[in-house]
């Protein structure tokens, strides 16, 4: 399945993404030690032995560990994952014979029967093969290339125990033909719940290419390079488990990182004026605010009953964040009025998404389990702390829940909703009477994730249980190109002209 998808700004990706370096001894061992390598597998039960301790492992323990490892580093094959056990290994390394590849004798038999039983050292001196050598090189490096054109796409998904982030690329030909394929993937420890992308620059520069993770079996937020291929660990860890001790017919002890989470993170919001400022959601019932730059929480907030699973930064006032939870309500904190408790508005359902509305400052959209959207104006908000005020539209949007909703960054008015009812709909909320214009089943299977991209304003990238991204190009939907065609015109017109 697909949990979560995040657009890259085109022009931001290295041209070519640089390969991390092999872990050392020591990290795998570290990695090893931790855990690291166990997460994506079954947990021990409480009935195991206590304290943990370090054996030394047997043979068939070693291959084992080994496939981990190679696992980690995503080169194990699919052979291997399959559970290869350590007697066909042995026989295969007793067939190559590489104790005696030093005998062999070099140079060509002189009784050979022509050219074609020559041996050739490298294919680079084989006539045959290098022409087709060099094209098939030619061929890896320009599908490992990133243009300035391309789109950049950051899906969070988990496939047979394997978490993993996926990144796409979305290439449009001149004739008008488009591509869509995975460029590299990254293994992480957990099952990804949720993804925001940032620049702060947290590795030098001016600007960084990093992407957040929630995490859903760790009270954790990983952050990763995306320009950077087989890297193995996070640059940046937020929160998280800093020490765990089982023991026999006891609970678990878990002491936390300072300022961590204590249970899943939910969901997660970057500041693009405060570019070093993450807000994170969690199923604790805490809202938190992470400096990214030093890994630290600098404010944590409890105004949350239940699990809290959206926030949402406002694009025009950059201290205000809006926050949904199960406790059935959306709550609006302003970090320039510290002291005030902020503003509280009830809904009829859990809140699965919050997107505040890019054209204007005091509009923002709440998406919820019954299958409903719910359209605020926060100066209708009284100056108690709790606000009775009537939303400015009630949307009975899907007959499940609204998983997802993202707004049109191009076209004022234009909103997008996903649902667990495998419908994608596009509506047109103006004067909040809202209309849908278009939907289709995008053949995703339960929806949970759908957002617009900023550079391509009517590109929606789909994301669901099936796993494979879609994306939907909505400028050639009639409907929308009906009443948005102005605005489909400017944003297929180049900069400058």
């Amino acid at each position: 399945m697909i949990s979560a998808i995040s657009w890259v700004p085109r022009g931001v990706s290295k041209p070519v993404p640089s390969v991390a370096d092999p872990p050392t001894k020591e990290e795998i061992d570290e990695l090893i030690k931790t855990g690291a390598l166990e997460r994506s597998g079954d947990g021990e039960s409480e009935d195991d032995d206590g304290e943990m301790e370090v054996e030394t492992p047997k043979k068939g323990d070693q291959i084992s560990q080994a496939l981990e490892v190679a696992k980690a580093l995503g080169k194990a094959s699919k052979v291997t994952e399959s559970g290869t056990k350590f007697d066909d290994i042995t026989d295969g390394l007793r067939e190559l014979d590489m104790e005696h590849y030093d005998d062999e004798e070099d140079g060509i038999d002189p009784f050979s029967s022509g050219l074609g039983d020559l041996y050739y050292p490298s294919n680079d001196m084989d006539p045959y093969l290098k022409d087709k050598d060099d094209d098939e090189e030619s061929e890896d490096s320009d599908d490992m290339t990133i243009n300035p054109t391309d789109s950049v796409i950051v899906c969070a998904r988990n496939e047979d125990d394997v978490s993993q982030l996926e990144i796409w690329l979305y290439v449009e030909s001149e004739d008008g033909e488009s591509n869509v394929y995975v460029h590299h993937d990254v293994i992480i420890s957990s099952f990804p719940l949720c993804t925001a992308w940032l620049d702060c620059p947290l590795k030098g520069g001016d600007k960084g290419n990093f992407i957040a993770v929630g995490l859903m079996d760790e009270p954790s937020i990983e952050i990763w390079d995306l320009d950077i291929i087989d890297e193995v660990q996070p640059c940046v860890v937020l929160g998280g488990i800093a020490e765990m001790k089982k023991k026999k017919g006891k609970k678990a002890s878990i002491k936390y990182k300072e300022g961590s989470h204590r249970d899943s993170v939910l969901g997660l919001a970057w500041n693009k004026f405060y570019r070093n400022v993450l807000a994170s959601a969690s199923a604790d019932k805490q809202v938190k605010i992470w400096d990214v730059a030093t890994g630290k929480c600098t404010i944590t907030m409890e105004h949350h009953t239940d699990k809290v699973q959206a926030v949402a930064w406002n694009y025009f006032a950059h201290q205000v964040l809006l926050s949904g939870s199960f406790d059935h309500s959306v709550v609006l904190k302003d970090g320039r009025a510290s002291s005030h408790s902020g503003y509280k508005w009830t809904v009829t359902a859990d809140v699965e998404s919050l997107a505040w509305d890019p054209h204007t400052e005091h509009s923002f959209v709440v998406s919820l389990e019954d299958g409903t959207v719910k359209g605020f104006d926060i100066r209708a908000a009284t100056s108690s702390s709790t606000s009775e005020s009537k939303p400015s539209f009630t949307l009975h949007a899907h007959d499940k829940a609204v998983c997802a909703i993202s707004y049109n960054p191009s076209a004022p008015n234009l909103l997008a909703t996903g649902s667990t009812d495998k419908m994608v709909k596009l509506w047109d909320v103006s004067n909040n009477q809202p209309s849908c214009i278009s939907s289709r089943n995008p053949k995703a299977g339960a929806v949970f994730s759908v957002s617009f991209s900023e550079d391509n304003p009517f590109l929606l990238a789909i994301g669901g249980s099936k796993g494979t991204l879609e994306v939907w190009d909505t400028s050639y939907d009639a409907a929308v190109a009906q009443r948005f065609g102005s605005y489909i015109k400017k944003s297929r017109t180049p900069p400058g002209s």
